[in-house]
């Protein structure tokens, strides 16, 4: 762990990292990218250890309310988060001041704060998203090594529901021929369909490979998938993007079983949907009385 004074903790967008790095362990992580100028292993957290103190700072100058995201460089429920609390204490500052949440996570350690999700939502608002990549639970220990399986995520989405608080599942990354299978995904599917979760995204079936997780991956491939490396590297050679053989097949299956379930799909609509606060006027509600 290593300990910094951070000058700020809200982005442009409202976006939040209470930490940085990861120890997940997901072996497709994009934060591991050299892009993002981690000058340090990434397993060793950096803790902002005045974020608390930042955003409650943050959040009283703002003129109107909006929603906060987090998890775009660190799952905001890493295991060292049970011991520090500090998004605990951050959603709690999102509550006192009336502001919305969106999470992102692969994390069952949410549930220690649905206390604090439910009142948010009931004030104002909350959206859990959480990311499912692989329905067999064996091959999801060897890809996110670190984090509950899958379906102790679905039990979190299934959980939420029966709070009320609606949830988003990210469907990616899924990895060329290694869980881009038909069955694979109508398994995370039936998942999506029993949690009755609000909106899904894909960004296409395939994963991003650049200078600094391409090197992890690879190293990972050689551990798990003998010869796999040899065939990505003579397909997609040293592209950014890569999608799967059976992205078009599969994108098909998904956007047809959203459409007959009624779940939001696509980037657009459904950042649309998670960034849109209730009180968009910014009017007096009744917990401002």
């Amino acid at each position: 762990m290593k300990e910094i004074v951070a000058k700020s903790i809200l982005s442009a967008k409202n976006n939040m990292n209470i930490y940085r790095g990861c120890t997940h362990g997901c072996i497709y992580c994009d934060s591991r990218s050299e892009c993002y100028s981690m000058t340090y292993t990434f397993e060793n957290i950096e803790v902002k250890i005045n974020a608390v103190e930042l955003l409650d700072k943050a959040l009283s100058k703002k003129s109107k309310r909006c929603m906060i995201t987090t998890g775009a460089m660190s799952d905001p429920y890493i295991p060292l988060e049970k011991e520090l609390e500090n998004t605990r204490e951050c959603l709690k500052l999102i509550e006192k001041h009336g502001f919305g949440i969106c999470l992102l996570t692969k994390s069952d350690l949410i549930l220690r704060d649905l206390d604090i999700l439910e009142r948010i939502n009931k004030k104002s608002k909350c959206v859990v998203q959480m990311t499912l990549t692989t329905y067999d639970e064996s091959l999801c220990k060897i890809l996110e090594p670190n984090v509950c399986t899958t379906k102790k995520r679905f039990e979190v989405l299934k959980k939420m529901n029966e709070a009320g608080i609606p949830t988003i599942v990210w469907l990616t990354p899924i990895l060329p021929f290694i869980n881009d299978t038909k069955e694979n995904i109508l398994g995370l599917l039936e998942y999506c369909k029993e949690a009755k979760i609000t909106g899904l995204l894909t960004f296409g079936i395939g994963m991003t490979l650049r200078y600094g997780n391409r090197e992890y991956y690879y190293k990972k491939l050689d551990e798990h998938f003998k010869g796999l490396k040899k065939q990505y590297m003579i397909k997609y050679g040293s592209s950014y993007g890569i999608k799967s053989p059976n992205n078009q097949k599969l994108t098909k299956l998904i956007k047809t079983f959203c459409s007959e379930n009624n779940i939001i799909y696509g980037e657009k609509e459904v950042f649309k949907y998670c960034l849109e606060f209730p009180n968009q006027n910014n009017e007096p509600t009744l917990f401002d009385i």
